[in-house]
């Protein structure tokens, strides 16, 4: 059997004591932010994504033993199983290798194979498959097969049928098979053409397309998968059948035998009818399947930068979800989110109550001391930002505003959560107030919405649904984790992502909050219903007890390392108060030679370091790193746009090809891969992420479209 630890060895490019520990921890029910955080000791310092990687294909390379053994014993109980084939299973390295040798022994349902075999032509098969030059005459030696009751009455009909068992055993041997695959995939091109005669489908560009099968990108393969599900395409897979069947005759067929030609006859049936049609349906899989995966990485990528977002902090919120008939829903949020006010302003058609809005937002922002307002992108932006803009200008108050992507937006205002949250408030005030605490603090929002809804990828609804759910929950988890969580003020679906608890540990959290006032200390958390030593210790580090009991609760440092953590305060000569007040960062200086303490305070030297670090800035966030949010802006319509035009935006999104970037006008102008920068990208994750302020230069509009392209090199412009 294959053997797992050097697999992962091999793959990950780790030591032997690092795989097996690493395994180890896995299979000891242990969570991977905690093993990446809080067992770099036993890891190596694997980072998160590795260890993510090395649990899948964990998982995956002990499923395939498991579907070996299981075909083994399958084979087995038909005795059939050689030696040899026993050995090719046991070293097959992948589940489709082990399903091509068992293809042979499947029961399968009646085909013209099994019903030659069913009338006793197996050994004519045998025959004319030997080849062998004292065979006689096909027709002489067919004559003694013929079987008039099970429908094979004459010698060709007795030949045909043998040649039928034939052309499914080639189709069903693993060699022919890996062979022509290999063939398929190298030399296969993906073709596409009109399926009707509508002459605006939106699928017109693929038209026409031909592509080899090792060049199509994948948002291409997933374009015409798109076109294909909704009838505007026709999408086939050609290969070069002559060159194919020379394979096939070259590793079957003698020369000169009296049934060659009748061997290249049931070549070609199994080739055409058999062969060709599988392996069409398996590359184009192989295809589709490759192609998620990468919109799924695509869609992670930018999701996790979305959620690193950077707080604003200390804002207190006029938060404007823009409207036309209905009129815009206000939100007034405190510092912290909390919903102070709400209104309805009717800046946009068919009202276009200018005078009234700047009103009732002057009084709103004199009576909270509001100095942001926070307006959504969507129907109506584009006029809401253009009266709050003027309201600012005229009233003189030190307020800046900034727009906002209402993406999943709506997902939460109607959502079960939003209606427990605010059960006395209509769905468009809900979707105001997510709005301004998205800006306040996106990553404690944005845990709310389903991460699929959050609108920064490609396809996304063409995609594997479980296996987008799955790695989009472990991005929201991995940014969770990494940025830690205030265990007084976070909500339970922020909190159901920390290491170690889930939902419905979170739901009893919050409950035990509410029922006993704030958390004063980590080790009350054993207090709360149904969370264990085991949770408990998995969870305790990414949660952060502001102002308690013991300052070290604020950081990050496990509570398993507070012994270590405090003895490393004695000798700094630092006193566990000052790290209430900024913190100690000269303490890596104080304390002198990190090996010798490290080996003193029982901990591993990347503990001490991460110690040392947590002590240096207690509480420190890491999306302070990511660029602030972008305020004001001059250019607010597509009218206002012309070529050469130079503008400040936001990265809303990345895809394969580009990336859409907003620049004030509603519609996000697209800055194609080509003119991303003056040298060769590969990609676009190399040059811009979701979220980053970039400068882009206007190329074209098109008005008709609404579409608006963009370059982020000066010369194109």
């Amino acid at each position: 059997m294959l053997d797992i630890q050097a697999a992962l060895e091999a793959e990950f490019r780790l030591t032997a004591a690092q795989v097996s520990s690493t395994v180890a921890l896995i299979d000891g029910g242990n969570t991977i932010p905690f093993i990446a955080r809080y067992r770099k000791e036993a890891t190596g310092g694997v980072d998160d994504a590795t260890l993510r990687g090395l649990d899948e294909r964990l998982a995956y390379l002990r499923k395939l033993e498991e579907r070996k053994a299981e075909v083994l014993r399958l084979i087995d109980d038909q005795g059939k199983l050689t030696p040899e084939l026993r050995c090719e299973i046991e070293d097959a390295d992948t589940s489709r290798r082990v399903e091509d040798l068992y293809k042979p022994f499947k029961k399968k349902r009646v085909t013209r194979a099994s019903m030659a075999r069913g009338a006793g032509l197996q050994p004519l098969a045998d025959i004319i498959l030997a080849q062998s030059p004292s065979s006689g005459d096909p027709p002489g030696v067919a004559a003694g097969y013929v079987n008039p009751e099970k429908g094979y009455p004459t010698p060709d009909d007795a030949l045909r049928g043998a040649l039928d068992i034939i052309a499914e055993t080639v189709a069903d041997d693993a060699g022919h098979i890996a062979i022509l695959r290999d063939f398929t995939r190298k030399r296969g091109v993906i073709a596409s053409s009109a399926a009707d005669d509508d002459e605006k489908n939106v699928f017109e560009k693929y038209f026409g397309l031909a592509e080899p099968v090792t060049a199509i990108p994948g948002y291409r393969t997933l374009a015409i998968n798109r076109g294909e599900k909704l009838g505007k395409l026709r999408v086939k897979l050609q290969t070069d059948a002559r060159l194919a069947l020379g394979i096939l005759n070259h590793r079957v067929v003698k020369e000169g035998g009296a049934f060659a030609e009748l061997l290249e006859s049931a070549l070609d049936d199994s080739y055409r009818r058999l062969i060709a049609p599988s392996l069409e349906r398996e590359v184009r899989g192989e295809l589709t399947e490759r192609a998620e995966r990468d919109a799924i990485r695509l869609f992670a990528r930018n999701l996790e930068k979305l959620l690193l977002a950077r707080p604003t902090r200390g804002a207190r919120v006029i938060a404007i979800d823009p409207g036309y008939r209905t009129g815009c829903k206000v939100a007034v949020l405190d510092e912290l989110g909390k919903l102070l006010d709400y209104a309805t302003i009717y800046p946009t058609p068919p009202k276009s109550d200018i005078r009234g809005s700047e009103a009732e937002l002057e009084r709103l922002a004199t009576l909270h001391g509001i100095n942001i307002i926070a307006i959504g992108n969507g129907t109506g932006g584009s006029e809401t930002e253009a009266a709050v803009a003027a309201f600012i200008e005229r009233s003189g108050l030190a307020i800046k505003y900034t727009i906002v992507n209402e993406d999943g937006a709506s997902v939460y205002s109607a959502s079960k959560l939003a209606s427990e949250e605010y059960p006395d408030l209509d769905v468009t005030t809900r979707g105001a107030i997510s709005l301004g605490r998205r800006l306040q603090d996106p990553l404690a929002e944005l845990v709310k919405i389903p991460p699929k809804s959050i609108g920064v990828g490609q396809y996304q609804h063409d995609l594997n649904q479980g296996e987008l759910e799955r790695a989009l929950a472990e991005v929201v988890e991995s940014v969770v984790n990494r940025v830690g969580v205030d265990l007084n003020t976070a909500s339970a679906s922020l909190l159901g992502y920390v290491a170690g608890i889930g939902p419905a540990l979170a739901r009893n959290i919050v409950a035990y909050r509410e029922a006993n006032g704030a958390f004063t200390d980590r080790r009350q958390l054993m207090k709360v219903p149904k969370l264990g030593v085991k949770a408990f210790g998995q969870c305790a580090g990414f949660l952060r007890v502001v102002g308690g009991v013991n300052p070290l609760d604020a950081t990050g440092a496990h509570p398993e390392s507070y012994p270590a953590a405090m003895e490393i305060l004695k000798r700094a000569g630092v006193k566990p108060q000052e790290l209430t007040r900024g913190g100690a960062p000269d303490i890596a200086r104080r304390v002198g030679d990190l090996a010798k303490l490290a080996e003193e305070t029982g901990v591993g030297l990347p503990t001490l370091n991460d110690i040392l670090s947590e002590i240096a800035k207690p509480g420190r966030d890491p999306r302070d790193d990511a660029p602030p949010a972008l305020f004001n802006r001059s250019v607010r319509s597509i009218d206002d746009l012309a070529p050469g035009m130079e503008m400040t935006g936001i990265i809303r999104n990345v895809v394969d090809f580009g990336a859409f970037v907003d620049i004030g006008v509603k519609r996000q102008g697209l800055v194609h891969i080509a003119n991303m920068s003056s040298r060769y990208v590969r990609h676009p994750s190399e040059v811009v992420a979701v979220g980053d302020t970039v400068t882009v230069w206007v190329r074209e509009v098109d008005k008709a479209r609404m579409r608006i392209s963009l370059t982020m090199v000066k010369d194109e412009a």
